[in-house]
């Protein structure tokens, strides 16, 4: 069974997702535009290589939300723009 740390990891990998969506809006509105969902799936999440694209098509719902190859994922917070992570699987430790 996959460790504390490894875990860890994956949830700093979903972070960093977030942190990079939250940069891309920055971006944005200082370029005076609003950030689309469909923006930040192309130049954020897809190119990550992290995302499960065919369960994300599967279960994205209202608000979407961003499924990775990993138990965890983001999802997108209507009220605040942007973009937090979730946990969709189990984990399972080392005893």
């Amino acid at each position: 069974m996959p460790s504390v740390s490894y875990y860890m990891e994956l949830v700093e990998q979903a972070w960093k997702l977030s942190d990079d969506a939250r940069e891309l809006a920055k971006k944005a509105k200082a370029e005076n535009r609003e950030l689309t969902i469909q923006e930040t799936l192309d130049k954020v999440f897809l190119p990550s290589g992290l995302v499960d694209i065919e369960k994300t098509r599967a279960n994205s719902g209202s608000p979407p939300k961003v499924f990775l190859k990993s138990p965890y994922g983001l999802q997108f917070r209507t009220e605040y723009k942007d973009w937090i992570p979730f946990r969709h699987g189990d984990v399972q430790f080392d005893d």
